[in-house]
């Protein structure tokens, strides 16, 4: 059965996260924590990135394992066979002794798995995007510093060390002022029309909690293991899949945080599935001394007309800012400056950004010492937030003038049910 809210009951609740501790401006410290040798971890989901999660952080104490996949499940309970382990989230945080807990599982229970470790006073790794919806998002980040967890979001790239030069190159103003930013990635999530065969669940299966929160449909293997990106009750398409990596690199450089304006284009929407291209205008305002910016998201084949122009180098998925002064192209990896000509003999800055002792380890250390991580909640709420906004415009069919502090987009009641959803009993935040 599903919670229904009134239009009136979301807003009041959306305006009481708006005034209150969910919405506080920054994450609170962490509270001192004795440093420990290791940590008791609880692992939600342990197969695909699970899995790399799981290898990441398999030097701590593995005491706890969930999955909805008994095969899975065994597998990982394996490599760890000191662990309990559990096909149930909400059982796994019950159990005593844990310290954190890593959540791998699909965008749609990354939040009630998330909100629950933090009110259990447990300090959470979660994958991104940090939350299914705009909505999710903030309340997580607000639990965060409620209970002054340690937090990290999974976008792993943000330890490489291209990112930090990349940050350095844009914040000593090698290229100038910024003013326009383009992101692009070409993967494609879209499933299509929701398929009416309903084979009967494989005995590994739990069906029942793989769907969590998210509203009863049969079983079909057309949902999982990966696909369920595709499907909008359950993920986010290819803008929530890859724009946390690939935005959270402008994000950081220019200092962005809530877009003031979001507007979208895309394929016809689909009531089932994400789409196979979508194009996301975001406007962030000032910052300081810092200009407004205009950012744009491309997915499914779609680029910045640079390329068309014959200006950018073929490379694959990236980012392209482009300043007063020049253009900084960069991926993962990579960078340059362009063109290249007018920076021949550049001297990049001194580096100012340390490099990471890596992504997950940072999280470790900080679990264990109280210290800071550089993706935590708030940081990767924020960033969350407006990723997801850009889904919010191309379904609700307007153009988004966001109010962040009232956590609602102005007279546009049309966008209120994607900025967040029912859920089934038992599974709310």
């Amino acid at each position: 059965m599903l919670t229904r809210w009134s239009r009136r009951e979301f807003l009041q609740r959306s305006a009481l996260a708006g005034m209150g501790t969910l919405l506080a401006a920054g994450e609170a410290p962490a509270q001192e924590a004795p440093m420990k040798d290791k940590l008791n971890l609880g692992i939600i989901g342990v197969a695909g990135r699970g899995a790399d999660n799981l290898a990441a952080v398999g030097d701590q104490n593995v005491v706890a394992l969930c999955d909805i996949d008994d095969n899975n499940l065994a597998a990982a309970a394996r490599q760890f066979p000191q662990a309990k382990t559990y096909n149930d989230f909400r059982l796994l945080l019950e159990q005593k002794g844990l310290d954190a807990v890593v959540v791998s599982t699909p965008d749609h229970t990354h939040a009630p798995a998330t909100a629950r470790a933090l009110q259990a006073g447990l300090h959470v790794y979660c994958e991104k995007p940090l939350a299914h919806t705009v909505y999710e998002a903030r309340v997580v980040a607000g639990l965060a510093r409620k209970h002054k967890r340690v937090t990290q979001m999974g976008t792993q790239i943000h330890a490489g060390s291209n990112y930090r030069r990349v940050v350095e190159l844009i914040q000593a103003g090698a290229i100038g002022k910024v003013r326009e930013v383009h992101v692009w990635a070409d993967r494609v999530w879209a499933a299509g029309d929701r398929p009416t065969e309903t084979p009967p669940v494989p005995p590994n299966i739990h069906w029942d909690l793989w769907l969590g929160p998210a509203p009863e449909r049969p079983y079909n293997p057309a949902y999982l293991p990966a696909t369920w990106r595709g499907w909008w009750d359950f993920g986010s398409g290819t803008l929530g899949d890859m724009a946390c990596h690939h935005m959270d690199l402008p994000t950081w450089a220019l200092d962005l945080r809530y877009p003031r304006r979001i507007s979208a284009e895309g394929p016809p929407v689909h009531p089932e599935s994400t789409p196979a291209w979508l194009i996301v205008h975001y406007e962030y305002p000032e910052r300081g001394d810092l200009p407004a910016v205009n950012l744009t998201w491309y997915n499914g084949g779609k680029r910045p007309p640079y390329f068309a122009q014959g200006i950018l180098p073929a490379w694959g998925d990236g980012t392209l800012f482009v300043g007063e002064k020049g253009m900084l192209l960069a991926d993962y990896d990579r960078r340059v400056l362009l063109p290249e000509k007018d920076f021949a003999g550049f001297v990049p800055p001194r580096p100012t950004i340390p490099d990471s002792i890596g992504h997950h380890k940072e999280w470790i250390e900080a679990c264990k010492t109280g210290g800071p991580t550089t993706c935590n909640f708030d940081y990767s709420g924020a960033l969350t937030e407006a990723v997801l906004l850009g889904n919010v415009a191309y379904r609700s069919g307007q153009t988004i003038l966001w109010d962040p502090r009232h956590l609602k987009a102005a007279h546009c009641p049309e966008a209120d049910p994607y900025l967040h959803h029912p859920y089934r009993d038992g599974w709310t935040l």
